[in-house]
């Protein structure tokens, strides 16, 4: 992590439609903005959504070109997509929460105020955080799609168990009979993987975790491996529908033979954080784990 050094100028502005209670907050955003002398920037759904006037650019990827910070309004699935969009541009992105959990939106939505002045006095702290990559071949279509969070091989709507045979760097892992697989970050320990049983992983840790959903033996559990390994999962099942998702939002049928080949991507994000938050502090908040005071 560092300093966040440079002067924020034009802020990007971006809302997950979806929320009506995120008109408000963009709005209320733009204003503080305005008021401190400086100019936000929306999508255009976002700018539809909230009545603005221009600037508007188009989308996402077009709006990071032209912004010094990316503030998201909306919960963890608004976070991710905009992670996707942005993927490789160096416009740091802050959460502003208004979903129900949310590991990646620091900020909750009735500290905005608070916020924008911390970021104006320069109390903000950039953290890059590494993306990860799925290629292969997804029933005889090339598929090639990043992730923030993780990659998930699983069964389709039929409540029958899948087989798959995992590789680490070219070394078989096991063949699992399960619903389907995880492969995370380190930044989606806490999110499906978690609910799996897989280990909670500070966001600095350069691994990926690999785990089991329902795996039929037991003794099956997650496994962490280096973030610069090469994971390989083959398709073994013939007649159950499996598919592959990204960070939950984007899927692709696959078939038996199917391989996808998973690794760090080349590409990454940033994100900002308030002087004084932690990961550590936010499991404690968001679990309601001994030593929070929430």
């Amino acid at each position: 992590m560092k300093k966040l050094a440079d002067k924020i100028d034009r802020i990007g502005l971006v809302a997950n439609t979806a929320k009506p209670a995120c008109r408000e907050l963009v709005r209320e955003a733009a204003e503080l903005i305005h008021a401190a002398s400086r100019r936000s920037i929306c999508d255009a759904a976002t700018a539809a959504l909230a009545e603005l006037p221009k600037p508007v650019c188009p989308d996402v990827a077009s709006l990071t070109k032209e912004v010094d910070l990316l503030m998201v309004f909306g919960g963890d699935g608004t976070m991710l997509r905009v992670a996707r969009e942005a993927a490789g541009s160096q416009t740091p992105i802050l959460g502003i929460n208004v979903g129900s959990l949310g590991f990646l939106t620091d900020v909750p939505s009735d500290h905005l105020e608070d916020a924008l002045k911390q970021i104006w006095a320069g109390e903000a702290i950039l953290e890059t955080r590494p993306l990860i990559e799925a290629t292969g071949a997804a029933q005889g279509q090339a598929v090639s799609i990043l992730a923030l969070n993780d990659f998930v091989v699983t069964r389709g709507a039929a409540p029958r168990l899948i087989e798959l045979e995992v590789s680490v760097d070219d070394d078989v892992l096991t063949r699992y009979r399960c619903d389907g697989l995880i492969v995370c970050s380190p930044t989606g320990s806490t999110a499906y993987s978690l609910a799996a049983g897989g280990s909670v992983v500070s966001p600095l840790a350069e691994v990926f975790t690999l785990t089991p959903i329902c795996p039929h033996t037991l003794s099956n559990r997650s496994v962490i491996v280096s973030l610069n390994s090469t994971v390989v999962v083959k398709v073994i099942s013939q007649k159950v529908e499996v598919v592959l998702t990204a960070d939950g939002q984007t899927t692709f049928p696959l078939a038996a033979g199917d391989v996808i080949t998973i690794r760090k991507s080349a590409q990454s994000i940033r994100l900002l954080h308030l002087a004084g938050s932690s990961f550590f502090k936010t499991l404690r908040r968001k679990l309601n784990w001994s030593g929070s005071s929430v």
